[in-house]
């Protein structure tokens, strides 16, 4: 894929995700559904970029869920992410979306309640994990809590909300068997590895 564009910043990611017209006709079928705060995240975003910095086409084809997210407290009702679901599988029936609430999923992960998407986002797993998209009239907004220095760079990364939950990062990125598609990345399984001096925060947000 050397056509492509390198990826340097926020606004070549967002660049990327207008220009391909798979990845872009999912973020409008997400659009058309109304909802607040509302994103795709995880998966779509990180394995295209990661598939473009291996030299490879985007194939939306391999993704094993399109992550949809938002953020609603006023209705949790699972009821209600199925719903939405079965409206996206009505414009994009070969896709399997997920949606889910961000206003209740604390109480899975046990973390505190989130204030939004964002700070739902911010308490996923790995660094190159924490981006999400959305469109907004057509135009593409990305949001990374922690930056994109480690997506960029093939670094998986535990977030900072991780520190007491390495068991089930490790768990999680070792089932993944992320390497076997992406080889160049580079895998920090410990704590130290990945904070190997005092750590302060990644606590900043780039839309």
């Amino acid at each position: 894929m050397a056509s492509s564009p390198p990826l340097r910043t926020i606004a070549d990611i967002r660049h990327l995700l207008e220009a391909h017209a798979d990845l872009h006709a999912l973020l409008s079928h997400v659009e058309s559904l109304g909802l607040p705060d509302c994103w795709i995240g995880a998966g779509l975003i990180r394995n295209s970029i990661w598939d473009v910095l291996h030299g490879r086409a985007i194939d939306v084809s391999r993704l094993n869920d399109v992550d949809v997210i938002f953020f609603d407290s006023s209705d949790t009702r699972r009821e209600r992410e199925s719903d939405l679901r079965n409206r996206l599988h009505e414009h994009a029936p070969g896709i399997a979306w997920s949606v889910k609430n961000q206003a209740r999923m604390h109480l899975r992960n046990g973390d505190a309640p989130y204030r939004d998407t964002v700070d739902a986002v911010a308490h996923w797993a790995e660094t190159a994990t924490a981006i999400a998209a959305r469109s907004n009239r057509g135009r593409v907004e990305v949001m990374a809590p922690h930056g994109i220095d480690d997506l960029l760079n093939l670094i998986v990364r535990p977030t900072p909300p991780f520190a007491g939950k390495m068991d089930v990062y490790r768990k999680r990125v070792l089932g993944k068997n992320w390497p076997a598609r992406w080889p160049k990345l580079t895998m920090l399984m410990t704590w130290r590895e990945a904070y190997p001096d005092p750590h302060s925060s990644f606590d900043r947000i780039d839309t």
